[in-house]
């Protein structure tokens, strides 16, 4: 039976101007022909391991099982910082040990291996040997273990969570998109277990605080505020088709309030 072409997703900093993201997809290529490689984004500010993990932890379960994940975001390659490979749910992925696997995946997953990565010498670009060395390994469905030694950990980053109370939900600014809608730290579900169903205003900068959730941004009038919940279950702060974050002033790790009443109404 043949053999699945596999995918392979690409999330990085490396933009669309340079050669290097071409270097990458080539060397794949080369060693595997028939891979049907995907970008998830390559407009991750540069070294921002934070915004990456954002956005790729948002994608990556619509895709098939079977999957191969690659992240390159402020790569480096050090004895004690080795590039890692991994199996979780069914996916495949390979990436640098810098902090940002940490935030991805909340708990560690089972077992994790440092890529042997050999002697790169005659490599013009040793990350594209490396990623395609290790796509290929794991495109003929042998094991991530066989590409190097398991590993007790990894590198530890920690982001701001939210701050609750039985009246509160205390937020932060984690992204703002290409509409520069403003994305917060608060999950749909921490939300309604704090609220309740009830009333509450959410308090940002010096402005009047929302009142009511939007299912929709045209819920409300042309160049009105509104707060929803996105397809990823993050809460949200909008303008109904303008800009957000420049308009209020909003930026990444600014904070947010959302206050509950006391009581149902």
């Amino acid at each position: 039976m043949e053999r699945t072409p596999p995918i392979v997703t690409i999330t990085s900093d490396f933009g669309w101007r340079d050669y290097h993201l071409a270097l990458i997809k080539g060397s794949i290529l080369q060693q595997t022909p028939n891979a049907r490689i995907v970008d998830i984004s390559h407009d991750v500010a540069n070294y921002d391991i934070v915004q990456g993990a954002f956005l790729f932890q948002h994608a990556w379960r619509a895709f098939p099982v079977g999957s191969i994940h690659l992240l390159s975001i402020n790569d480096f390659g050090q004895p004690d910082r080795p590039f890692l490979v991994f199996t979780h749910e069914g996916h495949h992925f390979i990436g640098p040990d810098n902090g940002l696997f940490s935030l991805i995946f909340p708990e560690r997953p089972g077992a994790i291996f440092a890529i042997d990565t050999g002697d790169l010498s005659f490599s013009r670009f040793p990350l594209a040997t490396i990623f395609a060395n290790a796509v290929g390994h794991l495109a003929q469905d042998f094991p991530a273990g066989g590409l190097g030694k398991a590993v007790a950990d990894w590198t530890q980053r920690i982001t701001f969570q939210p701050v609750t109370g039985p009246n509160h939900i205390r937020g932060s600014v984690v992204y703002i998109d290409k509409f520069e809608n403003v994305v917060l730290n608060i999950q749909r579900e921490l939300f309604e277990r704090i609220g309740g169903g009830r009333p509450f205003e959410l308090f940002f900068k010096r402005h009047s605080p929302i009142v009511e959730l939007s299912v929709n941004h045209y819920d409300v009038a042309v160049g009105e505020m509104l707060c929803r919940f996105n397809s990823a279950d993050l809460l949200e702060i909008a303008i109904n088709m303008d800009k957000a974050a420049s308009l209020l002033g909003m930026k990444v790790e600014d904070t947010v309030q959302v206050d509950f009443r006391s009581g149902r109404v």
